[in-house]
């Protein structure tokens, strides 16, 4: 980094990652060379208040204790969440490298938090004073998980086993990051080109349309070439309507064998997380890692969630082998040669076939009626009858991390503001990770306010990796795509609407 580079982004006003806190980040703003000296200069603030806190907690209260841990903690969420929330959505080497560097540093500080003595003993001796009993149901539970949780990250942990501990998280953390890299490397570097309208016969024009313009280069949906990736709105219809079982074959296999060779082999990664994951909780005085996860959890067992999963198997697995057993049937009639071998890659192809005989219709004929407004629009309405919230168009200069992500404001039916939310709804294989989640992005908390506001609004991230739109085209969903939209959607409105003032256990913490 150049010495003129360094005073910015140490900058509290030039540096994004300094927040504000109340506000949504500047994501427009944040550049990888932000992140090493930005987070440095925040441990190294964080450190002071921690320290300056530890030193006085001799009478410790919800406001002595919590409210300034809160404080310390929302400031090191901001910074970091932002810098993870970028890798899984604007990734790219720079950045990569950057977090790589300062991610040891903040593993180390949140075991600093979590592994505090003095405020460790200053909670539990608020949880055995008069006042605790005064607390509200939800600041009580809050200092019954900060317990909890301080037990799973090791306080009371001495010497040998301490250090031990310490350097299985960071190496873990560190897994993980290169885990999700490799998988992401692996999608991006797999295509598969096809140069014959033969190879496509029977592709729908949609799927057409997006491995043209994935290809680029004058390619055109009649002419081709024609380029089939392994993310999900490419790969899923291609293996729903490719007839040639060879090609379905070798992309389902390329897709299943991601992150298995080469540089991006994730194979002893994940061995090495397995065996961490023991031993980290066997240090804890756990028999395994599934006991120590469930210990957190609602099941109250490792014994009943394998009855849980064990009982599912039953109920399916009849059901399943009868599901097969209807596409061989099909197969059959059509004379396919594979019909009493059906495999995996099989699968999707003749289910689809089975379902356009049994009910004439197919999933690429719902996607003219699943334009993204129009879902979305059916969506907000049906959130405004569940909870009698309405969902509005946010201000155009909002910040953004990509020119497709569209922000929403949620509100009372009165016009009061409740939350806000972040929709990024397309495919970006080159630097997004795939799949779809709900993160978030603020936490609703009654210490940070803003403009009048007497609390800071929750605001969650929405991420989708749907059919982007082709052309003039809009991006026009399949039905599997419109069940994630609003899956997600659900675990947004767990986060917006909650009414927990406490940051600590506000929205999906």
């Amino acid at each position: 980094m150049s010495d003129s580079a360094r005073p910015s982004a140490l900058d509290p006003a030039e540096n994004p990652l300094f927040g504000p806190t109340h506000l949504v980040p500047r994501f427009e703003a944040v550049r990888p060379e932000h992140v090493v000296p930005g987070v440095t200069a925040l441990l190294e603030e964080l450190q002071d208040a921690l320290t300056a806190l530890e030193g006085r907690l001799d009478q410790p209260t919800w406001e002595t204790v919590l409210d300034p841990l809160e404080r310390i903690q929302d400031r090191f969420r901001f910074a970091w969440s932002l810098v993870a929330h970028l890798m899984a959505v604007r990734n790219e080497p720079a950045l990569r490298a950057a977090h790589d560097e300062v991610q040891p540093k903040m593993v180390e500080f949140g075991l600093r938090i979590s592994q505090s003595e003095p405020l460790y003993d200053a909670v539990v001796a608020l949880h055995r004073s008069p006042e605790f009993h005064q607390l509200s149901r939800a600041q009580q539970r809050i200092i019954e998980n900060y317990q909890r949780s301080a037990r799973h990250s090791g306080i009371g942990l001495k010497g040998e086993k301490k250090e031990r501990f310490n350097q299985l998280l960071k190496e873990l953390a560190e897994l993980k990051t290169r885990f999700s890299n490799n998988v992401l490397d692996a999608t991006k570097a797999y295509h598969l080109d096809l140069t014959s309208e033969d190879e496509v016969a029977g592709l729908p024009a949609s799927s057409r349309r997006l491995a043209a313009q994935t290809y680029g280069q004058g390619a055109t949906a009649e002419n081709g070439p024609w380029r089939i990736t392994l993310d999900g709105p490419s790969l899923g219809p291609f293996l729903e309507h490719c007839p040639h079982r060879d090609l379905r074959k070798e992309i389902l296999r390329a897709s299943n064998h991601r992150g298995s060779e080469g540089d991006t082999d994730n194979r002893e990664i994940i061995s090495k997380i397995l065996r961490m994951r023991r031993e980290m909780a066997e240090i804890l005085g756990f028999s395994t890692y599934a006991e120590l996860s469930v210990d957190a959890k609602m099941a109250e067992n490792v014994a009943a969630v394998d009855q849980l999963t064990a009982d599912l198997r039953e109920r399916a697995l009849e059901r399943s082998h009868r599901d097969l057993e209807e596409l061989r049937e099909l197969a059959r009639a059509e004379g396919a040669s594979e019909a009493e071998d059906l495999r995996q890659w099989d699968l999707a192809f003749w289910a689809n076939r089975l379902r356009e005989k049994k009910f004439d219709y197919t999933d690429e004929q719902l996607r003219p009626y699943f334009p993204l407004d129009r879902v979305l629009a059916g969506l907000f309405d049906m959130a405004q009858r569940l909870f009698d919230v309405k969902v509005v168009p946010g201000p155009n200069d909002v910040p953004k991390w990509h020119p497709d992500v569209q922000y929403f404001e949620v509100q009372d039916l009165d016009g009061t503001a409740r939350a806000a939310f972040y929709l990024d709804p397309f495919s970006r294989p080159a630097e997004k990770r795939g799949g779809a989640w709900m993160g978030e992005c603020l936490a609703r908390s009654n210490l940070f306010r803003h403009e009048g506001q007497p609390l800071r609004l929750p605001v969650a991230y929405l991420v989708c990796n749907q059919t982007p739109p082709v052309g003039d085209t809009p991006s026009l969903m399949s039905f599997s795509e419109v069940l994630t939209l609003f899956h997600e959607f659900g675990h947004g409105l767990q986060h917006m609407l909650t009414d927990v003032d406490y940051g600590f256990a506000s929205g999906i913490r």
